[in-house]
């Protein structure tokens, strides 16, 4: 039998790094690859970094990450109950409410511009919960990752036909679209994209058929169409 013999993990070759790298998470990369030189060019290295998920706006503006061209799989999920705030209509909003939602837009919108700038290779992009990504960042990511594949917006409330326009302009690689409660996606934008767009797999589930959002008097006045209607 061969004797165990002792090896420090900096002995390992580069590829068997990256591969143990592979299975830490975004904050022990950051913790290992800050004990020794060696361990942080593995870090540093662009090939470890093809994917990222974050689960609150937090995580966004943290240091243990890195963006560049090898990023090809973005996620990013939130449901926490001060994120869910962002969800609530404008109009009904505090002063308190509206100040967490505009630190938590400024920090997505910096990041996704970011993303624009960095990540030109992007294939998949998900948005759940974000209900501060508005169309204008949507649009500019669609021009700015031409190679992007796969685009999932999960209730994100502020997002409206104005980016199902983006993706009829700029969205030629797209094979998958999700709208899943998008409440201010109309049935009419849908069906712009599938007849600009027919081999797109497209999937909107309750979008369209959601209330959109409204300033109160026009909700007072839709309210009063129903009654009357009711009434007839």
């Amino acid at each position: 039998f061969w004797p165990w013999i002792a090896m420090h993990i900096t002995q390992l070759n580069r590829e068997c790094l990256l591969h143990l790298f592979s299975f830490l998470d975004k904050s022990s990369r950051k913790s290992l690859g800050q004990t020794c030189q060696r361990l942080l060019e593995v870090f540093q290295d662009p090939s470890l970094w093809s994917l990222l998920s974050f689960h609150s706006p937090v995580e966004l503006k943290k240091d243990n990450f890195l963006l560049g061209a090898a990023l090809k799989y973005l996620s990013i999920c939130w449901h926490s109950s001060r994120v869910k705030v962002c969800n609530i209509e404008d109009w009904m909003k505090s002063s308190f409410q509206k100040d967490i939602c505009s630190k938590h837009e400024n920090t997505v919108n910096e990041f996704l511009l970011q993303v624009c700038n960095r990540c030109p290779n992007l294939l998949s992009l998900t948005l759940s919960g974000c209900g501060h990504v508005t169309d204008y960042y949507l649009m500019l990511l669609l021009k700015c990752c031409p190679n992007l594949k796969i685009l999932k917006l999960e209730n994100c409330v502020r997002i409206t036909d104005q980016t199902l326009e983006a993706v009829t302009l700029y969205g030629g690689s797209l094979h998958t679209l999700h709208v899943d409660f998008c409440r201010n996606i109309t049935q009419a934008g849908l069906e712009k994209v599938r007849k600009k767009h027919p081999s797109i797999m497209l999937k909107a589930e309750k979008s369209a058929s959601m209330i959109p959002d409204c300033k109160p008097e026009e909700k007072l006045v839709l309210e009063r169409m129903r009654r009357k209607f009711v009434q007839q």
